[in-house]
């Protein structure tokens, strides 16, 4: 996607045939593209990104015949809209929410046809956080290395989506599979209970802190976003002054700052920090963290392995 200042602010895009686009109506609250990620140059510096919430966005993609890798759009919140040039097949899927297709409702969570010039609008999550729009083909915006997703701390990945943007669309892949009818996933988290493996600074914590964090009480906080999830709740004492030096982030580390305060690292979180490592969530867990709203119950159940 590549987005031309003129005298009305005009977008436009790298595909050569205008009808493999599709039009951003709305762009919403917070809608970026996203893939499974840049994965493997962290040495370089570079954050994974990539969909926050991996089982939807493989659905969404599965329900129009894409390919897992494909990219689809990720709402935050507010949902988006959008009107296609061509007759395409598209998904809903994550937070549920209300969608429409040419102001009519239809399925969320299926295989839909929406017409040449139809718009396609995605409304406001009814519970959780983020949903899943997959349109057959993928939205092909230029990979930068390897990958199409948007990262919001190194600033790699096209741009967030605004009004009037144009979004090229590849071609389609292969039909709509067999039995593409309505999936149901399990809703947004009531608690949000994460298994953390303890270390690697564990050592940099009391005793106190360590033995009270399985019963501790914890809220998603409001500061919450796609870099890490952080929390409200009773502070973890250090058990040490001295500077740590800078060293490697994974994904799902929950580092504690000096506030005390945990917060879990998700998609495009940096990949490196100077603040102790308490523990990590295992990755299949973070889809869950991805769909959980400020003021959500936060549990963590610490682990040796």
């Amino acid at each position: 996607m590549r987005r031309d200042s003129g005298a009305e602010g005009s977008r436009v895009t790298h595909a050569s045939d205008a009808s493999r686009t599709v039009e951003v109506i709305r762009a919403g609250a917070l809608t970026t593209v996203q893939d499974l990620g840049r994965i493997g140059f962290a040495h370089l510096g570079v954050p994974r990104s990539g969909a926050l919430d991996q089982p939807a966005h493989r659905l969404a993609n599965r329900l129009v015949g894409n390919p897992p890798e494909a990219a689809t759009l990720e709402t935050t919140l507010t949902g988006t809209a959008v009107r296609v040039r061509r007759t395409t097949v598209a998904a809903v899927v994550g937070a549920p929410c209300p969608v429409r297709v040419a102001g009519r409702p239809v399925a969320w969570g299926a295989a839909i046809r929406v017409p040449a010039g139809a718009v396609l609008e995605i409304g406001p999550a009814t519970a959780g956080l983020r949903t899943y729009v997959a349109l057959a083909g993928g939205v092909a915006v230029e990979p930068v290395l390897g990958s199409r997703s948007t990262d919001l701390l190194s600033g790699l990945g096209p741009p967030p989506l605004a009004d009037g943007d144009l979004l090229p669309l590849g071609e389609p892949t292969g039909p709509t599979p067999p039995g593409a009818d309505v999936h149901r996933r399990s809703g947004p988290p009531t608690e949000l209970v994460l298994p953390l493996v303890l270390g690697p600074r564990q050592d940099w914590f009391t005793a106190a802190a360590r033995n009270s964090l399985g019963a501790a009480h914890y809220t998603v906080a409001s500061a919450s976003n796609r870099i890490g999830l952080r929390t409200d709740g009773p502070a973890l004492t250090w058990a040490r002054t001295d500077e740590l030096p800078s060293e490697g982030m994974v994904l799902g580390a929950v580092q504690v700052p000096p506030d005390g305060r945990p917060v879990l690292f998700l998609a495009d979180h940096p990949v490196t920090g100077g603040y102790p490592v308490i523990g990590v969530v295992p990755e299949d867990h973070l889809a869950a963290a991805a769909q959980a709203t400020p003021g959500t119950p936060v549990r963590f159940t610490p682990t040796g392995h």
